[in-house]
Protein backbone atom coordinates (compact mmCIF):
# COMPACT_ATOMS: atom_id res chain seq x y z
CA UNK A 1 0.00 0.00 0.00
CA UNK A 2 1.12 3.64 -0.81
CA UNK A 3 1.96 5.64 1.94
CA UNK A 4 0.17 9.32 2.24
CA UNK A 5 3.40 10.88 2.13
CA UNK A 6 4.13 8.91 -1.38
CA UNK A 7 0.93 9.47 -2.49
CA UNK A 8 1.49 13.03 -4.51
CA UNK A 9 4.65 15.64 -5.27
CA UNK A 10 2.45 18.35 -4.34
CA UNK A 11 3.13 17.90 -0.82
CA UNK A 12 6.35 17.43 -0.84
CA UNK A 13 6.97 20.98 -1.83
CA UNK A 14 7.52 23.58 0.10
CA UNK A 15 5.46 27.40 -0.72
CA UNK A 16 7.23 29.92 -0.24
CA UNK A 17 4.96 31.55 2.48
CA UNK A 18 3.25 29.12 4.36
CA UNK A 19 1.36 28.28 7.69
CA UNK A 20 1.43 25.13 9.28
CA UNK A 21 -1.27 24.01 11.32
CA UNK A 22 -0.63 21.11 14.18
CA UNK A 23 -3.63 19.21 14.60
CA UNK A 24 -4.68 17.97 18.10
CA UNK A 25 -7.73 16.31 16.52
CA UNK A 26 -10.19 19.06 16.84
CA UNK A 27 -13.11 18.26 14.34
CA UNK A 28 -12.66 22.14 13.36
CA UNK A 29 -8.56 22.51 12.47
CA UNK A 30 -10.38 22.20 8.47
CA UNK A 31 -12.14 25.39 9.39
CA UNK A 32 -8.74 27.31 10.28
CA UNK A 33 -7.01 26.38 6.98
CA UNK A 34 -10.16 27.60 5.68
CA UNK A 35 -10.08 30.42 6.93
CA UNK A 36 -5.96 31.31 6.62
CA UNK A 37 -6.89 30.61 2.38
CA UNK A 38 -9.22 32.84 2.48
CA UNK A 39 -6.86 35.17 3.39
CA UNK A 40 -4.86 34.35 0.69
CA UNK A 41 -1.91 32.38 2.35
CA UNK A 42 -0.96 28.62 1.56
CA UNK A 43 -1.18 26.58 4.57
CA UNK A 44 -1.06 22.58 5.71
CA UNK A 45 -2.41 20.60 8.27
CA UNK A 46 -0.18 17.92 9.95
CA UNK A 47 -1.22 15.62 13.00
CA UNK A 48 0.89 16.41 16.05
CA UNK A 49 2.69 12.92 15.70
CA UNK A 50 4.40 13.86 12.90
CA UNK A 51 4.45 17.90 13.60
CA UNK A 52 7.90 18.15 13.93
CA UNK A 53 9.02 16.21 10.49
CA UNK A 54 5.68 18.52 8.79
CA UNK A 55 7.97 21.40 10.16
CA UNK A 56 11.28 21.01 8.06
CA UNK A 57 9.15 19.59 5.27
CA UNK A 58 7.07 22.53 4.82
CA UNK A 59 9.48 25.00 5.96
CA UNK A 60 6.71 27.26 7.80
CA UNK A 61 6.54 31.22 7.92
CA UNK A 62 3.41 30.57 10.81
CA UNK A 63 2.23 28.09 12.80
CA UNK A 64 -1.24 27.24 14.79
CA UNK A 65 -1.60 24.88 17.40
CA UNK A 66 -5.47 23.74 16.89
CA UNK A 67 -7.81 22.25 19.41
CA UNK A 68 -8.44 19.01 20.67
CA UNK A 69 -10.99 17.03 22.61
CA UNK A 70 -8.00 15.50 24.92
CA UNK A 71 -7.10 17.34 28.32
CA UNK A 72 -3.59 18.27 28.67
CA UNK A 73 -3.85 17.17 32.30
CA UNK A 74 -3.91 13.47 30.45
CA UNK A 75 -0.84 11.35 30.93
CA UNK A 76 0.13 11.17 27.56
CA UNK A 77 -1.58 13.99 25.93
CA UNK A 78 -1.02 15.79 22.65
CA UNK A 79 1.62 18.10 22.75
CA UNK A 80 3.57 20.27 20.05
CA UNK A 81 7.06 19.42 19.49
CA UNK A 82 9.81 21.97 21.18
CA UNK A 83 10.62 23.26 17.91
CA UNK A 84 8.01 25.39 17.52
CA UNK A 85 8.41 27.14 20.51
CA UNK A 86 12.59 27.82 19.70
CA UNK A 87 12.18 28.76 15.86
CA UNK A 88 11.58 32.42 16.10
CA UNK A 89 8.10 32.11 14.19
CA UNK A 90 4.64 33.49 15.24
CA UNK A 91 2.48 30.95 17.07
CA UNK A 92 -0.95 31.31 17.89
CA UNK A 93 -2.75 28.60 19.88
CA UNK A 94 -6.22 27.94 19.79
CA UNK A 95 -8.47 26.60 22.98
CA UNK A 96 -6.53 23.11 23.72
CA UNK A 97 -3.56 24.87 21.73
CA UNK A 98 -3.76 27.85 24.09
CA UNK A 99 -3.43 25.19 27.32
CA UNK A 100 -0.58 23.15 25.58
CA UNK A 101 1.62 26.28 24.88
CA UNK A 102 0.90 27.61 28.56
CA UNK A 103 1.74 23.99 29.97
CA UNK A 104 5.11 24.20 27.41
CA UNK A 105 6.17 27.26 28.19
CA UNK A 106 5.66 27.18 32.19
CA UNK A 107 2.04 28.10 32.90
CA UNK A 108 -0.44 26.02 34.20
CA UNK A 109 -3.81 24.37 33.41
CA UNK A 110 -6.57 23.03 36.01
CA UNK A 111 -9.51 21.48 35.30
CA UNK A 112 -12.10 24.17 35.03
CA UNK A 113 -14.52 24.33 37.53
CA UNK A 114 -16.91 27.07 35.00
CA UNK A 115 -17.19 25.30 31.66
CA UNK A 116 -17.65 27.41 28.70
CA UNK A 117 -19.29 25.74 25.90
CA UNK A 118 -21.30 28.32 22.95
CA UNK A 119 -21.43 31.82 23.04
CA UNK A 120 -19.53 33.77 25.10
CA UNK A 121 -18.28 37.26 25.39
CA UNK A 122 -15.00 39.28 25.03
CA UNK A 123 -13.79 42.00 26.79
CA UNK A 124 -10.86 43.83 25.20
CA UNK A 125 -8.68 45.27 27.97
CA UNK A 126 -5.24 46.01 26.44
CA UNK A 127 -4.12 46.64 22.53
CA UNK A 128 -3.04 43.45 20.86
CA UNK A 129 -1.85 42.81 17.01
CA UNK A 130 -4.47 40.71 16.34
CA UNK A 131 -6.85 43.37 17.06
CA UNK A 132 -5.56 45.75 14.83
CA UNK A 133 -7.75 47.02 13.03
CA UNK A 134 -10.73 44.94 14.37
CA UNK A 135 -11.41 45.25 18.27
CA UNK A 136 -10.51 48.19 19.75
CA UNK A 137 -10.01 48.52 23.64
CA UNK A 138 -12.90 48.62 25.75
CA UNK A 139 -14.98 46.97 23.27
CA UNK A 140 -17.02 43.70 23.84
CA UNK A 141 -17.26 40.71 21.41
CA UNK A 142 -19.18 37.79 20.76
CA UNK A 143 -16.91 34.62 20.46
CA UNK A 144 -17.62 31.35 20.50
CA UNK A 145 -16.27 28.70 23.46
CA UNK A 146 -15.69 25.33 23.73
CA UNK A 147 -13.81 23.80 27.14
CA UNK A 148 -13.84 22.10 30.23
CA UNK A 149 -9.99 22.93 31.31
CA UNK A 150 -8.90 26.61 31.38
CA UNK A 151 -5.76 28.25 32.14
CA UNK A 152 -4.77 29.33 35.40
CA UNK A 153 -1.46 31.02 34.93
CA UNK A 154 0.43 31.99 32.06
CA UNK A 155 3.83 32.00 31.10
CA UNK A 156 6.59 34.13 31.95
CA UNK A 157 6.67 37.11 29.23
CA UNK A 158 2.89 36.83 28.68
CA UNK A 159 -0.13 39.23 29.36
CA UNK A 160 -3.82 39.10 29.66
CA UNK A 161 -5.61 41.13 26.71
CA UNK A 162 -8.95 39.74 26.94
CA UNK A 163 -11.28 37.79 29.29
CA UNK A 164 -14.69 36.51 29.20
CA UNK A 165 -16.86 35.59 32.42
CA UNK A 166 -15.14 32.23 32.67
CA UNK A 167 -12.29 32.20 31.27
CA UNK A 168 -9.49 35.19 32.90
CA UNK A 169 -6.80 34.25 30.52
CA UNK A 170 -9.09 34.02 27.45
CA UNK A 171 -6.79 36.03 24.94
CA UNK A 172 -3.05 35.97 26.27
CA UNK A 173 -0.01 37.27 24.22
CA UNK A 174 3.71 37.48 24.35
CA UNK A 175 4.03 40.10 21.36
CA UNK A 176 7.78 40.20 22.08
CA UNK A 177 8.60 36.53 20.64
CA UNK A 178 4.95 37.09 18.56
CA UNK A 179 3.16 33.98 20.73
CA UNK A 180 -0.64 34.52 20.81
CA UNK A 181 -3.08 32.22 22.70
CA UNK A 182 -6.86 32.25 22.75
CA UNK A 183 -9.10 30.15 24.66
CA UNK A 184 -12.45 30.61 22.49
CA UNK A 185 -11.90 29.48 18.27
CA UNK A 186 -11.78 31.94 16.23
CA UNK A 187 -12.16 29.48 12.95
CA UNK A 188 -15.74 29.07 13.46
CA UNK A 189 -18.58 31.41 12.30
CA UNK A 190 -19.74 31.92 15.46
CA UNK A 191 -17.16 34.31 16.32
CA UNK A 192 -17.82 36.46 14.08
CA UNK A 193 -14.53 38.48 14.16
CA UNK A 194 -12.61 35.70 13.82
CA UNK A 195 -11.20 35.75 10.06
CA UNK A 196 -10.19 38.84 10.66
CA UNK A 197 -7.85 37.96 13.88
CA UNK A 198 -6.79 34.98 12.12
CA UNK A 199 -5.81 36.75 8.73
CA UNK A 200 -4.22 39.74 11.00
CA UNK A 201 -2.09 37.23 12.32
CA UNK A 202 -1.10 35.94 8.85
CA UNK A 203 -0.56 39.41 7.49
CA UNK A 204 0.30 41.70 10.07
CA UNK A 205 1.96 39.56 12.64
CA UNK A 206 3.90 37.12 10.56
CA UNK A 207 4.23 39.23 7.71
CA UNK A 208 2.84 36.89 5.05
CA UNK A 209 1.74 38.14 1.27
CA UNK A 210 -1.14 36.24 0.68
CA UNK A 211 -0.46 35.43 -2.74
CA UNK A 212 -1.80 32.33 -2.61
CA UNK A 213 -4.17 32.17 -5.86
CA UNK A 214 -5.65 29.57 -8.13
CA UNK A 215 -3.12 30.85 -11.36
CA UNK A 216 -0.14 30.62 -8.84
CA UNK A 217 -1.59 26.83 -7.62
CA UNK A 218 -2.04 26.33 -11.73
CA UNK A 219 1.17 26.69 -12.73
CA UNK A 220 2.94 25.18 -9.49
CA UNK A 221 1.16 22.16 -9.80
CA UNK A 222 1.47 21.69 -13.92
CA UNK A 223 5.58 22.13 -13.26
CA UNK A 224 4.46 19.49 -10.19
CA UNK A 225 3.24 16.89 -12.32
CA UNK A 226 5.65 16.98 -15.57
CA UNK A 227 8.15 16.37 -12.78
CA UNK A 228 6.66 13.63 -11.18
CA UNK A 229 4.95 11.93 -14.36
CA UNK A 230 8.14 12.60 -16.67
CA UNK A 231 7.50 10.68 -20.03
CA UNK A 232 4.82 8.15 -18.75
CA UNK A 233 1.74 7.75 -19.50
CA UNK A 234 -1.18 8.23 -16.96
CA UNK A 235 -4.73 6.84 -16.46
CA UNK A 236 -7.52 9.41 -15.04
CA UNK A 237 -11.08 8.03 -13.17
CA UNK A 238 -12.87 10.59 -15.07
CA UNK A 239 -16.72 9.99 -12.78
CA UNK A 240 -18.17 13.37 -14.89
CA UNK A 241 -18.04 15.78 -11.60
CA UNK A 242 -16.14 18.84 -10.96
CA UNK A 243 -12.88 17.25 -8.88
CA UNK A 244 -11.83 14.48 -11.20
CA UNK A 245 -13.11 16.98 -14.55
CA UNK A 246 -10.58 19.82 -13.27
CA UNK A 247 -7.74 17.41 -12.24
CA UNK A 248 -8.04 15.89 -15.72
CA UNK A 249 -7.97 18.91 -17.63
CA UNK A 250 -5.15 19.89 -14.82
CA UNK A 251 -2.95 16.95 -15.49
CA UNK A 252 -3.85 17.05 -19.70
CA UNK A 253 -2.68 21.06 -19.43
CA UNK A 254 0.52 19.30 -18.56
CA UNK A 255 1.63 16.35 -20.23
CA UNK A 256 -0.67 16.10 -23.15
CA UNK A 257 -1.51 12.95 -25.46
CA UNK A 258 0.08 10.90 -22.33
CA UNK A 259 -3.04 11.71 -20.19
CA UNK A 260 -6.25 8.87 -21.10
CA UNK A 261 -9.37 9.56 -19.36
CA UNK A 262 -11.40 6.42 -18.53
CA UNK A 263 -14.86 7.37 -17.23
CA UNK A 264 -16.48 3.73 -15.49
CA UNK A 265 -20.25 3.71 -15.40
CA UNK A 266 -20.65 1.68 -12.67
CA UNK A 267 -24.81 1.86 -13.03
CA UNK A 268 -24.73 4.37 -10.25
CA UNK A 269 -24.69 7.62 -11.52
CA UNK A 270 -27.84 9.84 -12.27
CA UNK A 271 -30.16 9.92 -15.49
CA UNK A 272 -27.98 10.72 -18.39
CA UNK A 273 -25.42 11.20 -16.44
CA UNK A 274 -22.53 8.94 -18.65
CA UNK A 275 -23.62 10.55 -22.14
CA UNK A 276 -23.02 14.30 -20.79
CA UNK A 277 -19.69 13.65 -19.63
CA UNK A 278 -18.53 12.15 -22.72
CA UNK A 279 -20.63 14.68 -24.85
CA UNK A 280 -18.72 17.30 -23.53
CA UNK A 281 -14.99 15.89 -23.11
CA UNK A 282 -15.59 14.79 -26.68
CA UNK A 283 -17.22 17.97 -27.70
CA UNK A 284 -14.79 20.69 -26.03
CA UNK A 285 -11.21 18.98 -25.89
CA UNK A 286 -8.98 17.16 -27.03
CA UNK A 287 -7.74 14.33 -24.20
CA UNK A 288 -8.47 11.09 -24.96
CA UNK A 289 -11.65 9.36 -23.18
CA UNK A 290 -12.52 5.61 -22.98
CA UNK A 291 -15.96 4.85 -21.69
CA UNK A 292 -16.40 1.86 -20.15
CA UNK A 293 -20.16 0.19 -19.58
CA UNK A 294 -19.93 -1.61 -16.37
CA UNK A 295 -22.91 -1.24 -14.86
CA UNK A 296 -23.59 -4.91 -14.92
CA UNK A 297 -20.60 -6.04 -13.16
CA UNK A 298 -20.71 -3.45 -10.70
CA UNK A 299 -24.52 -4.05 -10.07
CA UNK A 300 -24.35 -7.70 -9.68
CA UNK A 301 -21.50 -7.06 -7.19
CA UNK A 302 -24.03 -4.93 -4.84
CA UNK A 303 -26.69 -6.62 -5.26
CA UNK A 304 -28.73 -6.86 -2.25
CA UNK A 305 -25.93 -5.51 0.01
CA UNK A 306 -26.99 -3.08 2.57
CA UNK A 307 -24.03 -2.37 4.55
CA UNK A 308 -22.82 1.29 3.70
CA UNK A 309 -18.79 0.43 4.18
CA UNK A 310 -19.21 -2.88 2.12
CA UNK A 311 -20.63 -0.82 0.14
CA UNK A 312 -17.67 1.88 -0.81
CA UNK A 313 -15.24 -1.06 -0.45
CA UNK A 314 -16.62 -2.87 -3.44
CA UNK A 315 -17.02 0.05 -5.40
CA UNK A 316 -13.33 1.00 -4.77
CA UNK A 317 -12.13 -3.10 -5.49
CA UNK A 318 -14.42 -2.88 -8.45
CA UNK A 319 -12.78 0.22 -9.91
CA UNK A 320 -9.33 -0.74 -9.10
CA UNK A 321 -10.31 -4.05 -11.44
CA UNK A 322 -11.62 -1.78 -14.15
CA UNK A 323 -9.14 0.69 -14.54
CA UNK A 324 -6.54 -2.54 -14.35
CA UNK A 325 -7.69 -4.12 -16.84
CA UNK A 326 -8.59 -0.99 -19.01
CA UNK A 327 -4.50 -0.08 -18.58
CA UNK A 328 -3.79 -3.45 -19.98
CA UNK A 329 -5.96 -2.80 -23.20
CA UNK A 330 -4.07 0.49 -23.92
CA UNK A 331 -0.49 -1.27 -23.87
CA UNK A 332 0.29 -0.20 -19.70
CA UNK A 333 0.24 2.85 -18.10
CA UNK A 334 2.27 3.62 -15.34
CA UNK A 335 0.04 6.38 -13.23
CA UNK A 336 -3.15 6.71 -12.02
CA UNK A 337 -5.26 10.04 -11.41
CA UNK A 338 -7.43 11.14 -9.11
CA UNK A 339 -9.56 13.79 -7.96
CA UNK A 340 -9.14 13.31 -4.57
CA UNK A 341 -9.54 16.37 -2.60
CA UNK A 342 -7.70 17.68 0.93
CA UNK A 343 -10.94 16.72 3.28
CA UNK A 344 -10.69 13.27 1.72
CA UNK A 345 -7.23 13.20 2.96
CA UNK A 346 -7.93 14.52 6.22
CA UNK A 347 -10.87 12.69 7.04
CA UNK A 348 -9.62 9.58 5.94
CA UNK A 349 -7.38 9.67 8.53
CA UNK A 350 -7.12 9.02 12.46
CA UNK A 351 -4.69 11.84 13.25
CA UNK A 352 -4.90 11.15 17.17
CA UNK A 353 -5.57 7.51 17.24
CA UNK A 354 -7.99 8.36 20.02
CA UNK A 355 -10.65 10.82 20.31
CA UNK A 356 -10.52 12.00 16.94
CA UNK A 357 -11.38 8.56 14.76
CA UNK A 358 -11.83 8.24 11.26
CA UNK A 359 -15.27 9.31 10.71
CA UNK A 360 -15.59 9.14 7.09
CA UNK A 361 -14.38 7.11 4.78
CA UNK A 362 -13.85 7.70 0.88
CA UNK A 363 -13.72 4.47 -1.47
CA UNK A 364 -10.32 6.64 -3.05
CA UNK A 365 -8.44 7.47 -0.34
CA UNK A 366 -6.01 5.15 0.76
CA UNK A 367 -3.54 3.83 -1.69
CA UNK A 368 -3.31 1.48 -4.04
CA UNK A 369 -2.83 -2.45 -4.43
CA UNK A 370 0.97 -3.50 -4.58
CA UNK A 371 -0.35 -5.72 -7.74
CA UNK A 372 -1.20 -2.80 -9.98
CA UNK A 373 2.51 -1.44 -10.28
CA UNK A 374 1.13 1.65 -10.87
CA UNK A 375 1.46 5.25 -8.35
CA UNK A 376 -0.98 7.89 -7.64
CA UNK A 377 -1.18 11.54 -9.37
CA UNK A 378 -3.70 13.48 -7.27
CA UNK A 379 -2.88 17.37 -8.31
CA UNK A 380 -5.95 18.60 -6.43
CA UNK A 381 -4.98 16.98 -2.85
CA UNK A 382 -3.83 19.95 -1.05
CA UNK A 383 -7.65 22.05 -2.36
CA UNK A 384 -11.06 22.11 -0.90
CA UNK A 385 -14.34 21.85 -3.08
CA UNK A 386 -14.53 25.99 -3.66
CA UNK A 387 -10.55 26.26 -4.55
CA UNK A 388 -11.54 23.33 -7.25
CA UNK A 389 -14.43 24.96 -8.35
CA UNK A 390 -12.30 28.41 -9.00
CA UNK A 391 -9.53 26.56 -10.90
CA UNK A 392 -12.01 25.10 -12.82
CA UNK A 393 -12.57 28.17 -14.17
CA UNK A 394 -8.59 29.32 -14.52
CA UNK A 395 -8.90 26.30 -16.99
CA UNK A 396 -12.10 27.31 -18.49
CA UNK A 397 -13.97 24.21 -17.89
CA UNK A 398 -17.59 25.46 -18.65
CA UNK A 399 -20.12 26.87 -15.86
CA UNK A 400 -22.26 24.31 -15.88
CA UNK A 401 -19.80 21.17 -14.47
CA UNK A 402 -17.81 23.97 -12.20
CA UNK A 403 -21.71 24.49 -10.64
CA UNK A 404 -22.73 20.66 -10.43
CA UNK A 405 -23.56 19.55 -7.24
CA UNK A 406 -21.10 17.35 -5.38
CA UNK A 407 -21.92 13.01 -6.15
CA UNK A 408 -19.21 10.82 -4.48
CA UNK A 409 -18.22 8.57 -6.28
CA UNK A 410 -20.69 5.79 -4.98
CA UNK A 411 -22.95 7.88 -6.92
CA UNK A 412 -26.61 6.00 -5.84
CA UNK A 413 -25.20 2.88 -4.18
CA UNK A 414 -25.37 5.11 -0.90
CA UNK A 415 -28.11 7.30 -1.55
CA UNK A 416 -30.03 3.83 -1.61
CA UNK A 417 -29.99 2.17 2.37
CA UNK A 418 -30.62 -1.18 2.52
CA UNK A 419 -30.13 -3.93 0.11
CA UNK A 420 -29.79 -2.78 -3.44
CA UNK A 421 -31.85 -3.77 -6.11
CA UNK A 422 -31.79 -2.83 -10.11
CA UNK A 423 -35.72 -1.67 -9.96
CA UNK A 424 -34.87 0.54 -6.43
CA UNK A 425 -31.97 2.21 -8.46
CA UNK A 426 -33.91 3.12 -11.30
CA UNK A 427 -36.74 4.25 -9.04
CA UNK A 428 -34.12 6.34 -7.37
CA UNK A 429 -32.42 7.77 -10.77
CA UNK A 430 -36.09 8.99 -11.89
CA UNK A 431 -36.88 10.47 -8.14
CA UNK A 432 -33.81 12.44 -8.43
CA UNK A 433 -33.88 13.73 -12.13
CA UNK A 434 -37.39 14.82 -11.12
CA UNK A 435 -36.10 16.58 -7.83
CA UNK A 436 -33.46 18.30 -9.29
CA UNK A 437 -35.50 19.52 -12.81
CA UNK A 438 -37.70 21.44 -10.03
CA UNK A 439 -34.83 22.94 -7.96
CA UNK A 440 -33.20 24.02 -11.68
CA UNK A 441 -36.91 25.50 -12.64
CA UNK A 442 -36.83 27.34 -9.63
CA UNK A 443 -33.76 29.02 -10.12
CA UNK A 444 -32.36 27.51 -6.77
CA UNK A 445 -29.74 25.09 -7.96
CA UNK A 446 -26.63 27.62 -7.74
CA UNK A 447 -28.12 28.79 -4.43
CA UNK A 448 -27.65 25.05 -2.60
CA UNK A 449 -24.49 23.10 -2.54
CA UNK A 450 -25.76 19.99 -2.73
CA UNK A 451 -28.74 18.23 -3.31
CA UNK A 452 -30.01 14.08 -3.98
CA UNK A 453 -32.88 12.13 -3.19
CA UNK A 454 -32.76 9.00 -1.01
CA UNK A 455 -34.40 6.01 -1.53
CA UNK A 456 -35.31 4.99 1.90
CA UNK A 457 -35.55 1.54 2.74
CA UNK A 458 -39.09 1.29 4.02
CA UNK A 459 -42.41 0.84 2.23
CA UNK A 460 -45.56 2.49 3.67
CA UNK A 461 -49.05 1.70 2.10
CA UNK A 462 -51.00 4.85 0.50
CA UNK A 463 -54.15 6.00 -1.51
CA UNK A 464 -53.81 6.64 -4.74
CA UNK A 465 -57.29 7.52 -6.49
CA UNK A 466 -59.05 4.84 -6.00
CA UNK A 467 -56.74 2.19 -5.03
CA UNK A 468 -53.85 1.38 -1.95
CA UNK A 469 -50.52 1.41 -2.64
CA UNK A 470 -47.42 -0.06 -0.81
CA UNK A 471 -44.19 1.57 -2.24
CA UNK A 472 -41.07 3.21 -1.09
CA UNK A 473 -40.86 5.93 0.91
CA UNK A 474 -37.92 8.85 -0.76
CA UNK A 475 -36.11 11.71 1.63
CA UNK A 476 -34.96 14.80 -0.27
CA UNK A 477 -31.79 16.41 0.71
CA UNK A 478 -30.76 20.09 -0.02
CA UNK A 479 -27.66 21.85 1.59
CA UNK A 480 -25.78 24.69 2.10
CA UNK A 481 -22.37 24.70 2.20
CA UNK A 482 -18.74 26.95 1.69
CA UNK A 483 -16.28 23.99 2.13
CA UNK A 484 -17.80 20.66 2.28
CA UNK A 485 -17.00 20.50 5.92
CA UNK A 486 -20.36 21.89 7.33
CA UNK A 487 -23.31 22.33 5.79
CA UNK A 488 -27.02 23.17 7.11
CA UNK A 489 -30.17 22.35 5.21
CA UNK A 490 -32.10 24.55 2.74
CA UNK A 491 -34.81 26.48 3.61
CA UNK A 492 -37.37 25.59 1.71
CA UNK A 493 -41.05 27.25 1.07
CA UNK A 494 -43.53 25.20 1.47
CA UNK A 495 -44.66 25.22 -2.27
CA UNK A 496 -41.33 24.10 -3.08
CA UNK A 497 -41.52 20.98 -1.58
CA UNK A 498 -45.36 20.50 -2.13
CA UNK A 499 -44.47 20.71 -6.31
CA UNK A 500 -41.31 18.70 -6.00
CA UNK A 501 -43.44 15.98 -4.32
CA UNK A 502 -46.21 15.83 -6.22
CA UNK A 503 -44.57 15.35 -9.27
CA UNK A 504 -42.19 12.62 -8.25
CA UNK A 505 -45.33 10.93 -6.68
CA UNK A 506 -47.44 11.18 -9.89
CA UNK A 507 -43.85 10.55 -12.13
CA UNK A 508 -42.02 7.94 -10.43
CA UNK A 509 -43.83 4.60 -9.93
CA UNK A 510 -42.58 2.74 -7.18
CA UNK A 511 -42.60 6.24 -4.27
CA UNK A 512 -45.99 7.00 -2.50
CA UNK A 513 -44.61 9.23 0.12
CA UNK A 514 -41.97 11.92 0.04
CA UNK A 515 -39.89 13.56 3.41
CA UNK A 516 -37.46 16.30 3.55
CA UNK A 517 -34.55 15.95 5.65
CA UNK A 518 -33.84 18.91 7.71
CA UNK A 519 -30.74 17.53 9.55
CA UNK A 520 -27.39 20.24 9.66
CA UNK A 521 -23.97 18.26 8.85
CA UNK A 522 -21.70 19.30 11.53
CA UNK A 523 -17.79 19.15 10.44
CA UNK A 524 -16.85 15.50 9.40
CA UNK A 525 -20.03 13.71 9.20
CA UNK A 526 -21.45 11.61 6.87
CA UNK A 527 -23.60 13.07 4.00
CA UNK A 528 -25.97 9.99 4.05
CA UNK A 529 -25.52 6.28 4.50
Amino acid sequence: MITLAERSPMTQTAHPDTVLIIDFGSQVTQLIARRVREAGVYCEIVPFQSAEEGFHRLQPKAIILSGSPASTLEIGSPRAPQIVFDCGLPVLGICYGQQTMCEQLGGKVEAGHHREFGRAFLEIDKECALFDGVWPVGSRHQVWMSHGDRVTAIPEGFEVVATSANAPFAFIANEKRRFYAVQFHPEVVHTPDGAKLLSNFVHKVAGLKGDWTMAAYRDQAVEAIRAQVGDKKVICGLSGGVDSSVAALLIHEAIGDQLTCILVDHGLMRKNEAADVVAMFKEHYDIKLVHVDAADLFINALEGESDPEKKRKTIGKLFIDVFEAEAKKLGGADFLAQGTLYPDVIESVSFTGGPSVTIKSHHNVGGLPARMNMKLVEPLRELFKDEVRVLGKELGLPESFIGRHPFPGPGLAIRCPGGITREKLEILREADAVYLDEIRKAGLYDAIWQAFAVLLPVQTVGVMGDGRTYEFVCALRAVTSVDGMTADFYHYDMEFLGRAATRIINEVRGINRVVYDVTSKPPGTIEWE
